[in-house]
């Protein structure tokens, strides 16, 4: 506020705000200074008395004062108010004789006559002292005081303007605008027919009110008003929809009277909203005048009764004065049709919700930034729009119109309280042209919702819905768009055809609602708005209200009239109203009786221009009882004031004056005909305000210090004066070319197009002048300070604007538009266009029509040197070093940067439209688009292509998008986004060449000389470099910095359609490229539908991709997953076919190549077969296992291009097992097959399944059949052969008989050979075992970090582990050297990390040899018959790769090798000296084996299938064992020790329980050697062997640990001992499959140990088993 502004250069405070008082207008007067203590900021003038407020908040007053406590006749000097010390005065006003004041949080005092409750105080006539009067809000649920940022006080009634934006009212009269039945009104209650509006001012005559009002935008008209009569709920209006109108009813009858109680008229209000704006640029405007000659209370008293009694009720609040019959029953215009509004714009929900996004920020930063005055932002700074009001007509027509201006009534009030006003601002320009729709009737531009307040709305209007139904709903309205909003019988009737054929004509393109500077600033700094409206109501017999009548309004109505004048400042005398207009010009209408309007036209009634000569500028305005002050720009930057009204007789008593009434004063004085300049004004220094009222003139001048003052007079002076210019231009000379008939045929679409978007664009920029000069106008009026320039904080707003602009005027003019547009205007402005000349400021003497419309549309561009200069004679007041300067300094040296470059783009677009009009012809026509410009061309030869033909002509323009190579008869367009340019050296040829990249051609050019070749290779490079950053067409063209060398990166990110014959016609791309090839990340599209995405490397795909083709018959797309090399499928991918297949594995060369798994079927989790195996050149062959799902069998075996043929084995689900020689896809040659009860044959196979020839039958019995067997299996056989029957005593014999499996299938060895052969290419070994070790370990630290990468970039990917694992394994164990017991527990722990994580090639190798494993031996493949074959794959898989191990690690031991123990021999986790340490064996060291290595990772994650098959093949012998044990655990444990023949010295006698001893009794089940059998368990939790062997070891102690404990004393084993106590154990601990258990751990125990302790240990659980198994209970 006031004192926070810097006083610019060192104001000595006695130089700002200085009073001068005068009264009249003749020559004779001068006015007297009144010297206060500190600068005048706002004065307020009563009829006999005034106000004034000074820097600090300070309130004094003069004149009389009969209410002080001694009535003062006459305060000469002014009195300072002491009941107002201590509070901070904002703003101040003055009745006719009372007085009010706001403070800095939005409080109201009021003090003075209160005899019609002007002062809203009950109970007091007179009101001495300033009194606080609260605003309450009665419609929250607990009252809130609602604070004020204006006051404007009236004859007998007091107007306040809340933060939020509504008005609210006390007093007596019509003028408060309130439905009340009683006056005086003494608690201020809201004007409930504003509400909703976004109220800009207000302002009191004496007996009227005025309110500067902002359009409605679509966002306002979210809500009906009320709708329902407030006493018998019926609708008020009724709406019928036709097709193409809709019919609004008013015929509802109230039979019980229209006055609202107060109880109700609190019902009625809405919701207040808690939230301030805020700017630094000034307060609000309140308004400074207000006088009336008050009529006498009875008078009113009187008309009040009389019209609002009983049960009548005012249409539409108008009332004639005279009659005072009951007349048509509305309430006031409290409904509203739906579609008084329109929105232009395609989505409004988009525009709301950004500027929620960006509103949301704001509201935080006001609240910080201190009382809530400093919040509040000027009247005048409020988005524009328009809307539909009302003119006296008939009753409907007055009724719909009024209804319009008052739909979206409750909505507003929610949304002035954003600081979303701020931001919407921003808007606004834009909004005009770009929403193409044209300023008149119903187009109307967004305002904003936001912050907090927005829920709020939305909550009210879910609410206000429910009570509503007349309206319709609105929002449905809305999206009818302008169509049927044009047919409101009620609106249009008022409007002229052709005012709405302009208003249905597109005059400007409609273009996203976007921030001018397209950018949201921080600080949303305002521009004011222009689209407003003024409202007036109240006593009308002058014809202030200027709704052409002498009639009263109860109810605030809109002046059609004044409806897009773009008024921005309202003031009211005491019977008539002033408002002035962003143009400066000034309507007037009312009372004139003292020539006060400055008119001397009639009926005053109606707002009409007051007489001013030319080139006079209005910019403020106050009104007296009968003259009015006018403060203009004249020819000096100095401002100047007019006087119109009447003249005061110097001496006359004023007191016997006030007391006649009537037409006789005006004999008295003469007065004048049309405004008056007052001499004295240029003696006053500059004037930032004038004021007025009784009979008094004030102004407030302040001294030229230092030159600001006048600077930023100046400032503000030139942007009204230019505002004023632009205004012209458009409606004299852009508005009517325009609408000529003849357009459209002259110039042809895309010219047309072209200078609609210009018109738009002068728009534009007029409108954001107008602003700003409205913003510049009222920083005069209350700050006078630089930090209220938008100009500053938002120079990019203007600099964008202006560049537009000018390419737009570029755009048109390349075009050759001006030529086109010629003719039109020859013929609209005829053979003389003085008109245009004079505003194009065109000095030449006949100039070419042409030439003065390019003139005329470079015009406004010349504005910017003059911001420069204002800005720099601005900076000059200020010391250097102050942040001021600087800022000034920085803002004028960007509008000096942007002159320059606008001439140079004006320059550019000259250029090139010569060369089009040097060079016509249908190629260059083709060529030609408005955002080209020229660069360079080689028409003089300066260049010319290397090898061409000697007739050839090579002719080569480059543009600022394109190169353009153009011979005889074509021509050929080379983007400069894909377009390398680099010198070829000379190398004494005496060749100037340069060598030109494009995606798919490379030539080389000659330039004449070396200084051409230099400068053709800088304008390449700088015209590339821009058109890769986007500033091709508005920003500094190519040649601007001769001095720098511009190289464009070689590496750039662009987009390119190939047309070449080849793989990639038509195909385009869009990514990264280098040096003419795509490389890096791109998306490459066919036209065809086929597209991939991924990486790209020299031109072709290579790396991760992803790609895409469609299947036309099956109508569904390929998908490949996965990598590529040189444009091919090559290494890990997966490929969906749109048939459904799923190929997931190896590629080579675009072909399955390597392992892989195909299934197929619709459904991948039952897909009828699934391939897993090797690929060679997209055909199976190798080693593969095919599981065919529907038949139910699985082959394992050879392959060979898709047939099956070699070795294999054949599994069905039901039992069948075949192993033998495929050959044709068939079963061809030798073969065994064998069914489930062992019946087995062995022989010859000519099918699948079919025996033909040579073979053995052998029964499950023993008996067999030998000879020749013909027939398929199980479907009867014809054989001819013996049978024989071997005898019981030669069963020794014929034990050979049975058949040795596993010959005839594929050794381990060759099985999935694939899968290794990719780890070691993985490792860059051609083929195991040959490669370097060094390459090796190189290859894993690649393959890891760019697996890390690929998780960076998709996280989820992989979990938290999984990337702990990762960076573990970034650390390589030393792999060189000898290898001691430590490096060989680093190399394990390595292994078993490496094997964790697939990134990992071992670990890749694990993961699939675990897939393929499980593939091969679950379901069906779950044969016991198969087990050999499963536990040999497991050997082969530890013997290869331990291979690959060794290679990685080159010194260690092969398999079964010895690595020293260190010194120490440490004694694994064996107590010293325990009994059973003569058991171990001598330790030498630790001996290497790829089981007790690599089993830890492999054996668990193959275990279920192995043990199933395990279980499988034990089955019989298990079931066995069990039984047993479930038999003898019936015993209890005496008995059992005793059955098993356990000596009885190793008896338990007691057993530890629940920590005491207790006794073992004959009865005692389970408790003796417990610890020992619950070891023992934990062998079914352990996977490995060597584990397994561990968990028996520790049972052992155990039952060491209990004899000892029971013999007290160190004992050694015997078998005969420990084999009865162990086989207890054992039966205790129920192990049921204990069977596989012990071939597992045989098969694959590790060699070494098989004759150690454990050894001996696992012999003796064997030797349980079997005793197990055979013991006879007796």
């Amino acid at each position: 506020m006031e004192t926070q502004r810097k006083s610019s250069g060192d104001d000595g405070g006695g130089e700002r705000g200085l009073l001068h008082l005068w009264q009249g207008y003749s020559c004779s007067v001068t006015p007297e200074r009144l010297l206060l203590p500190r600068p005048v900021l706002q004065v307020a003038l009563g009829t006999h008395h005034g106000l004034l407020l000074v820097e600090g908040g300070q309130v004094y007053s003069f004149g009389e004062l009969p209410w002080k406590q001694s009535p003062i006749l006459e305060q000469v000097k002014p009195l300072l108010e002491n009941a107002l010390s201590g509070q901070r005065v904002v703003a101040v006003a003055a009745g006719s004789f009372h007085c009010g004041a706001v403070t800095e949080d939005g409080g109201v005092h009021m003090w003075g006559d209160n005899g019609a409750g002007q002062c809203g105080l009950s109970g007091l006539s007179i009101v001495p002292n300033p009194t606080p009067v609260a605003l309450l809000d009665s419609d929250s649920s607990a009252p809130q005081t609602v604070p004020v940022l204006e006051l404007s006080c009236g004859g007998q009634h007091t107007l306040a303007l809340s933060v939020q934006r509504e008005v609210w009212a006390w007093g007596s009269g019509y003028q408060l605008g309130l439905s009340a039945a009683v006056f005086p009104v003494w608690k201020p209650q809201k004007v409930e027919h504003l509400a909703g509006r976004y109220v800009l001012q207000v302002a009191c005559g004496s007996s009227h009110s005025l309110a500067l009002v902002r359009c409605l935008g679509p966002n306002d008209v979210q809500r009906p008003p009320a709708d329902k009569c407030g006493h018998c709920h019926q609708l008020l209006y009724t709406m019928t929809d036709k097709e193409d109108h809709v019919i609004i009813s008013d015929s509802h009858y109230c039979p019980l009277g229209v006055e609202l109680t107060e109880d109700e008229a609190k019902l009625e209000a809405p919701a207040p909203t808690q939230g301030l704006k805020t700017s630094p640029s000034e307060p609000v405007l309140p308004s400074y005048t207000s006088s009336a000659v008050p009529a006498t209370p009875t008078q009113v008293t009187a008309l009040s009764k009389d019209s609002e009694k009983g049960d009548t009720a005012i249409p539409n609040g108008v009332l004639h004065v005279s009659e005072s019959e009951p007349t048509a029953q509305t309430k006031g215009g409290n409904g509203a049709p739906a579609g008084a509004k329109s929105s232009p714009y395609p989505d409004e929900q988009a525009v709301k919700d950004y500027l929620q996004k960006l509103s949301d920020h704001t509201q935080a930063e006001q609240m910080a930034k201190g009382g809530l005055h400093t919040l509040l932002s000027s009247a005048d700074s409020v988005p524009l729009s328009t809307s539909p009001s009302s003119s006296s007509g008939s009753t409907l027509n007055n009724l719909v119109a009024s209804c319009a201006s008052a739909v979206g009534e409750r909505v507003a009030s929610t949304y002035e309280a954003l600081s979303l006003k701020k931001m919407m601002n921003f808007y606004l320009p834009s909004g005009l042209s770009k929403s193409g729709v044209p300023v008149g009737l119903t187009g109307t531009v967004p305002t904003a919702v936001g912050d907090n307040t927005t829920e709020r709305v939305r909550q009210e209007d879910s609410v206000q819905a429910k009570k509503s139904s007349s309206t319709g709903d609105i929002r449905e309205e809305e999206a009818e768009g302008l169509r049927r909003r044009l047919s409101l019988p009620g609106l249009l009737s008022q409007v002229s055809p052709r005012l709405l054929r302009k208003a249905g004509r597109p005059r400007m393109r409609a273009v996203a609602l976007t921030p001018l500077g397209g950018v949201a600033h921080e600080a949303q700094e305002v521009l004011p708005t222009l689209q407003t409206e003024v409202w007036s109501w109240g006593h009308g017999e002058h014809g202030q209200l200027g709704h052409r009548d002498n009639m009263a309004r109860l109810q605030p109505l809109c002046i059609k009239s004044l409806t897009n004048k773009e008024v921005v400042r309202v003031a009211a005398g005491a019977h008539h109203s002033l408002a002035v207009t962003a143009q400066s010009q000034v309507y007037s209408w009312g009372s004139n009786s003292s020539g006060q309007l400055g008119h001397m036209e009639t009926p005053s009634t109606v707002p009409r221009l007051a007489k001013l000569s030319d080139g006079i500028r209005v910019w403020d305005v106050s009104a007296g009882d009968r003259h009015t002050l006018l403060l203009a720009d004249g020819d000096c930057i100095q401002p100047i004031i007019y006087y119109s009204g009447q003249q005061v007789k110097e001496g006359a008593e004023e007191k016997k004056q006030d007391e006649k009434e009537g037409e006789e004063e005006e004999q008295v004085g003469g007065y004048t005909q049309q405004p008056v300049l007052l001499p004295f004004c240029m003696n006053l220094g500059y004037v930032s305000a004038v004021f007025a009222g009784g009979r008094r003139c004030i102004a407030l001048s302040d001294q030229n210090v230092m030159g600001f003052i006048a600077s930023l007079h100046e400032l503000a002076a030139a942007e009204r004066k230019f505002y004023c210019k632009l205004c012209n231009m458009k409606m004299q000379i852009i508005r009517p070319l325009l609408e000529l008939e003849s357009l459209s045929s002259a110039l042809g679409q895309v010219v047309l197009g072209l200078l609609q978007s210009l018109a738009g664009r002068f728009s534009l920029l007029c409108h954001l002048t107008g602003q700003h000069a409205a913003s510049l106008t009222s920083n005069l009026r209350r700050g006078r300070d630089v930090n209220g320039l938008l100009i500053l904080d938002h120079a990019d707003i203007f600099l964008d604007s202006y560049n537009e602009y000018c390419s737009a005027v570029g755009h048109f003019q390349v075009m050759g538009g001006f030529h086109v547009l010629t003719k039109p205007s020859l013929d609209f402005f005829g053979k003389s266009p003085e008109l245009l000349q004079r505003l194009a400021e065109c000095t030449e003497e006949n100039p070419a029509m042409a030439d003065l419309l390019v003139a005329f549309f470079y015009l406004p561009t010349r504005h910017i040197h003059e911001y420069g200069r204002l800005l720099l004679k601005l900076a000059t007041c200020f010391e250097v070093s102050s942040s001021d300067y600087q800022r000034l300094q920085d803002s004028c040296s960007k509008f000096e940067a942007l002159a320059l470059q606008l001439k140079k783009k004006r320059k550019d677009a000259e250029y090139t439209f010569h060369f089009w009009k040097s060079f016509p012809g249908k190629m260059t026509d083709s060529l030609r688009k408005p955002q080209r410009r020229l660069i360079c061309e080689s028409s003089n030869k300066a260049l010319t292509l290397q090898n061409a033909g000697r007739f050839s002509v090579n002719w080569f323009i480059l543009f600022n998008d394109a190169l353009v190579h153009a011979q005889f008869s074509t021509h050929h367009v080379f983007p400069l986004a894909t377009l390398w340019v680099e010198p070829i050296p000379e190398d004494n040829t005496g060749l100037y060449g340069l060598k030109v990249i494009t995606p798919e051609e490379t030539f080389t050019l000659l330039a004449s000389s070396a200084m051409e070749k230099a400068k053709w290779l800088r304008s390449i490079n700088q015209a590339v470099d821009q058109a890769l950053n986007g500033v091709g067409q508005d920003t500094a063209s190519i040649s601007s910095g001769v001095g720098q060398k511009l190289e464009p990166p070689t590496s750039r990110t662009a987009s390119y359609t190939f047309y070449k014959d080849g793989r990639l016609k038509e195909a385009t791309y869009e990514g990264r490229w280098l040096n003419g090839k795509p490389n890096g990340r791109g998306v490459l599209k066919w036209p065809d539908g086929r597209i991939y995405t991924g990486l790209f490397k020299n031109g072709l795909e290579d790396g991760f991709g992803e790609f895409l083709s469609p299947n036309k018959t099956l109508n569904k797309n390929d998908h490949y997953q996965g990598y590529w090399k040189e444009g091919k499928m090559n290494g890990l991918g997966t490929y969906r076919y749109a048939s459904g297949e799923v190929y997931d594995g190896s590629f080579q060369d675009g072909m399955r190549h390597g392992h892989g798994m195909l299934r197929t079927g619709k459904l991948n989790t039952s897909s009828p077969s699934v391939f897993i195996g090797q690929w060679l050149h997209d055909k199976k062959t190798g080693y593969g296992v095919f599981d065919d799902i529907t038949k139910g069998e699985k082959y394992m075996g050879m392959w060979q291009e898709h047939q099956r043929q070699g070795t294999a084995v054949v599994v069905t689900q039901f039992g069948l097992y075949y192993e033998g020689a495929f050959k044709d896809n068939k079963m061809m040659g030798t073969g065994v097959l064998l069914s489930e009860d062992d019946t087995t044959y062995e022989g010859e196979f000519s099918d699948d399944w079919t025996l033909n020839g040579k073979g053995v039958l052998t029964m499950a019995n023993g008996d067999y059949l030998e000879g020749s067997f013909n027939g398929e299996w199980g479907s009867g056989l014809k054989v001819t052969g013996s049978y024989f029957k071997p005898h019981l005593f030669e069963t020794d014999k014929d034990k050979t008989r049975t058949v040795k499996l596993g010959r005839l299938c594929v050794c381990a060895e060759d099985k999935w050979q694939a899968v290794f052969e990719e780890c070691w290419t993985q490792l860059g070994c051609e083929a195991p075992g040959q490669g370097e070790n060094w390459k090796a370990w190189e290859n894993i630290a690649v393959a890891l970090t760019t697996s890390r990468r690929h998780i960076q970039d998709s996280p989820e990917v992989l979990s938290r582990s999984h990337s702990r694992t990762l960076e573990s394994l970034e650390v390589i164990p030393q792999h060189v050297g000898p290898i001691t017991l430590d490096r060989y527990h680093t190399i394990r722990l390595y292994l078993i990390k490496a094997c964790d994580t697939p990134l990992h090639p071992l670990g890749r190798l694990v993961e699939t040899l675990v897939a393929v494993y499980r593939m091969t031996y679950v379901g069906v493949g779950a044969n016991r018959r198969l087990l050999p074959q499963a536990v040999n794959e497991i050997k082969s898989y530890l013997n290869r790769i331990f291979q690959i191990v060794r290679f990685l690690f080159p010194d260690l031991p092969e398999e079964g090798g010895l690595i020293p123990e260190p010194s120490t021999n440490l004694q694994d986790k064996r107590e010293p000296g325990s009994t059973d340490a003569p058991l171990e064996s001598p330790k030498p060291g630790r001996v290497v084996s790829s089981s007790a290595l690599l089993l830890p990772v492999l054996l668990p994650r193959l275990y279920p299938p192995l043990f199933t098959l395990y279980a499988l093949d034990k089955e019989k012998e298990d079931d066995v064992y069990w039984e047993c044990v479930l038999r003898l655990n019936k015993q209890p444990d005496l008995a059992l020790l005793a059955f098993l023949g356990v000596q009885q010295k190793f008896w338990p006698v007691s057993v530890p329980a629940e920590g005491e001893k207790q006794q073992v009794l004959s009865s005692t089940k389970d408790t003796c050697f417990a610890s020992a059998v619950e070891t023992l368990q934990q062998i079914s939790t352990t996977f490995t062997p060597s584990d397994k062997l561990q968990v028996i070891q520790l049972t052992f102690e155990e039952i060491t640990q209990v004899v000892q404990a029971l013999l007290k004393q160190d004992f050694l084993w015997s078998m005969d001992d420990l084999f009865p106590v162990f086989l207890y154990v054992v039966l205790r601990a129920r192990i049921r499959n204990l069977g596989s258990e012990v071939s597992l751990i045989e098969d694959l125990m590790d060699p070494c140990v098989q004759h150690g302790e454990h050894g001996i240990m696992f012999t003796t659980l064997k030797a349980c088993y079997y005793q197990i198994q055979h013991e006879k209970i007796t």
